[in-house]
C-alpha cells in the first residue's frame, strides 16, 4: 500500500480549483476513486458539470449556498459548511476513496465557517493510504506546515483588472 500524501493549492492567484480538478482526472484515469467536496460554492459551474461525466469514479458535493462572497457568514453557511466537514469526515472514515479534495477549504476557515483545528484533525487523523487536496486562498501557516506539499499559485496580472468578466469555460 502506498502512502498517501496532503496537498495545499493556494495563493491569490487563478487555478487552485483548476489544478485539483486536473488532479481529480489524471487519479480517475489511473481507476483510483475520488470524493471532491466544494465548501463556500454551489451551483452547476462548468468544472462540476465536467467532474460529473467522470461519475463513476469522480463523487461531487457541494456544502455551499450559493451566496456567500467573502463577507460575514450567516448561521445558515456556517451550518451548511459544517455538515460538509461531517460528511467529509464520514466519506474519509468510510475507506472507499483513494482521493479526498476539499475545495475552498481553506476559505472556509478563514471565515469562520468551521474552525481551523477540524481540518487540522482531518490532516492528523487521514488515512495511510488516502490522497487529500485542500484549495483555497489564506491556507494557514500550521495547515501548510502540515501539508506534504503546498503549491501557492500568485496572481501577477489578470484581464480582469480590466473589466473582463468571468467567462463559461475558463472562469466559470
Amino acid at each position: 500500500m502506498n502512502k498517501g500524501y496532503v496537498h495545499v493549492l493556494t495563493g491569490n492567484g487563478k487555478g487552485k480549483t483548476t489544478a485539483a480538478i486536473g488532479l481529480s482526472i489524471r487519479a480517475a484515469g489511473a481507476g483510483m476513486k475520488i470524493f471532491f467536496g466544494q465548501f463556500v460554492k454551489k451551483g452547476e459551474f462548468s468544472e462540476i458539470k465536467a467532474l460529473k461525466r467522470f461519475d463513476d469514479l469522480i463523487t461531487v458535493e457541494q456544502f455551499g449556498l450559493d451566496r456567500f462572497t467573502n463577507k460575514k457568514p450567516d448561521l445558515e453557511d456556517i451550518q451548511a459548511a459544517r455538515r460538509g466537514l461531517e460528511r467529509v469526515k464520514q466519506v474519509i472514515a468510510s475507506g472507499r476513496y483513494d482521493m479526498v479534495i476539499l475545495d475552498e477549504a481553506n476559505v472556509a476557515v478563514e471565515f469562520g465557517l468551521f474552525p481551523m483545528q477540524e481540518l487540522l484533525g482531518i490532516i492528523i487523523n487521514k488515512p495511510y493510504a488516502l490522497e487529500l487536496v485542500i484549495t483555497g486562498r489564506y491556507a494557514s501557516p500550521r495547515i501548510m506546515e502540515m501539508a506534504d506539499m503546498v503549491t501557492e499559485l500568485q496572481a501577477k496580472k489578470h484581464y480582469y483588472e480590466h473589466g473582463t468578466e468571468a467567462r463559461t469555460g475558463i472562469e466559470k
